[in-house]
């Protein structure tokens, strides 16, 4: 029980980012999320800090355009990250990382949602909504139009397809890695990706309507 308190511990000085490491170990070779997972199995604090930097802003942006909600995206978010501590005593390679990752998160929302039955979908905040000075008022006019229609139509999608998607857009996984996640098969997963995409597409490219 010690040894499990002083691992949480551990993984919350490394997300928090504000504790000095106990130590660092050279890691100019870039290991892969597997390998420095197994390292944070084994005491490397570093290597989560390292894992955490790697994925925490995509993993972050997937449950806010999921969760619609920046407050829920965060304690959400918080509960993987949480529950990726805890598993290191028991974590093995047999996927990749990232797909072991966004199975955690995914069924971190899963959980949310059944613990709040009157969760209620609001606007998402966009991560990318800032206009860049430098375009002109024209341009970004029509990207923002074009991201406002992506996120009224993302939040039309079936919850099944919004998911798939962003697994790919956001978390850049492979078909087999969705169906994983997602506890479907390839076919069901590359079938919903198709029909989100396609809705997407057309809620974007619609013509601006006017009185």
């Amino acid at each position: 029980m010690a040894a499990n308190a002083q691992a949480i511990r551990d993984g919350q000085l490394a997300l928090s980012r504000t504790a000095e490491l106990a130590y660092a170990r050279p890691m100019d070779n870039m290991p892969e999320d597997s390998a420095l997972m197994l390292r944070y199995r084994d005491g490397d604090v570093a290597a989560f800090e390292v894992l955490y930097r790697r994925h925490n802003d995509a993993v972050f942006r997937y449950l806010l355009r999921l969760c619609q909600h920046r407050d829920t995206a965060e304690d959400v978010f918080q509960d993987a990250w949480g529950k990726i501590v805890k598993a290191r005593d028991s974590y093995r390679p047999t996927a990749k990382f990232s797909t072991f990752l966004y199975r955690v998160a995914h069924n971190c929302f899963i959980d949310h949602i059944r613990r709040n039955k009157r969760h209620t979908q609001t606007a998402a905040v966009e991560p990318d909504s800032q206009p860049d000075p430098a375009d002109l008022p024209e341009v970004e006019t029509e990207r923002s139009l074009a991201r406002r229609r992506l996120e009224a139509a993302l939040q039309d999608l079936p919850a099944e397809q919004r998911d798939v998607f962003l697994l790919s857009e956001e978390a850049g996984l492979s078909l087999d890695q969705i169906a994983s996640v997602t506890d479907s098969n390839r076919e069901t997963a590359k079938s919903r990706l198709r029909y989100a995409v396609n809705k997407l597409r057309a809620a974007i490219d619609e013509p601006v309507r006017t009185s």
